[in-house]
């Protein structure tokens, strides 16, 4: 395989990030896109030089001349085309969350095992250089040593919230930090203890909080929120601290990012992502496709993703739902057999 064959299944604002990055890669194609939108559909298709156009995802599915399926449809709408396409022959790159319950991901899971193709989750995060250059300062004999403490702070502008309401805030925003905290300890969550705050009555919190304990006794304190003010300008307010047995690894996005003033206030836009530079993609997101399709491409599995820690990370947010809910810790055990 010189090139890995691409049908891109959601062209919404994430999936037309997908078309973007993967259409200027050297080792990927994208012969087939997907979406119910007949003008974005078509708008999308003459942008990048796309012929294969379906309004119908079970069509795009049957296309044979995909080597990899993206998955970039709302949360609701990963497990059947995932299912679809592992049985049909292809690979799956699934956007986070992979799914909203733990049983559609364990479901994926066991479907990927069956048909013998990768199944990838969008954890860009691992191929941020900030947040990676942690994780190897927390291997063995690192300058941080292994975590026995993480916080983790995740915000964003108000107005995303009317969109991404549509979910608990725990499978939006703080998905990404569960991922990391997992990735970091390098073992599994056994309780969880978690706090939610709605000021608008909706049963999406915009501020959550949550406590996790690891098997090897690290602890992590996880904050997300839909609470910056819009007029702020400020896209992505992140922090994150880890307490090694070594030493300290620490970062601060809105303060050490780039910014711009002008009449109209400040603005400080993500550059890390997804953005652009001399009319090509740059960030994580471009990062984890010309990784995976690097693998893809030397028929490799891949080490840096994992649909394991996927799952985990699942059943991770079910438990924190569920505390949320009922005021209690809970037990890994006990969430992960809804």
């Amino acid at each position: 395989m010189d090139k890995v064959k691409v049908g891109i299944l959601g062209l919404g604002r994430w999936g037309m990030c997908h078309l973007e990055t993967f259409s200027a890669l050297g080792q990927a194609e994208v012969v087939a896109i997907c979406d119910s939108s007949p003008e974005r559909l078509a708008r999308a298709g003459r942008e990048y030089g796309v012929k294969e156009l379906y309004a119908n995802a079970d069509d795009l599915l049957q296309h044979e001349d995909i080597d990899l399926i993206s998955v970039v449809t709302f949360e609701s709408q990963h497990l059947a085309p995932t299912l679809k396409a592992l049985q049909s022959g292809k690979h799956v790159l699934v956007e986070k969350p992979v799914t909203t319950k733990p049983a559609e991901a364990r479901d994926m899971q066991a479907a990927a095992a069956a048909s013998g193709k990768l199944l990838l989750p969008g954890h860009l995060l691992r191929f941020d250089p900030r947040y990676a250059a942690i994780k190897e300062a927390t291997a063995a004999g690192g300058r941080v040593g292994e975590p026995v403490s993480m916080f983790m702070k995740r915000a964003r502008e108000q107005f995303l919230f009317e969109t991404f309401k549509r979910v608990h805030t725990v499978f939006e925003l703080m998905i990404h930090d569960i991922d990391l905290a997992i990735w970091y300890a390098g073992c599994r969550v056994t309780k969880v203890k978690a706090y939610g705050k709605s000021f608008s009555g909706n049963s999406t919190p915009e501020v959550l909080w949550a406590n996790l304990e690891f098997e090897n006794g690290a602890i992590a304190v996880l904050q997300s929120s839909w609470m910056t003010p819009d007029a702020v300008g400020v896209e992505i307010a992140d922090a994150i601290e880890v307490i090694g047995r070594n030493g300290i690894a620490h970062f601060e996005t809105s303060n050490s990012g780039l910014q711009m003033w002008d009449g109209s206030g400040r603005l400080t836009p993500d550059t890390n992502i997804h953005a652009k530079l001399h009319g090509q993609t740059v960030g994580s997101l471009r990062e984890q496709l010309t990784y995976i399709c690097r693998c893809l491409v030397k028929g490799e599995a891949p080490s840096v993703i994992s649909f394991d820690d996927a799952v985990h990370g699942i059943e991770v947010a079910d438990a924190i739902v569920a505390s949320c809910g009922s005021g209690l810790e809970i037990a890994l055990g006990e969430a992960a057999l809804r």
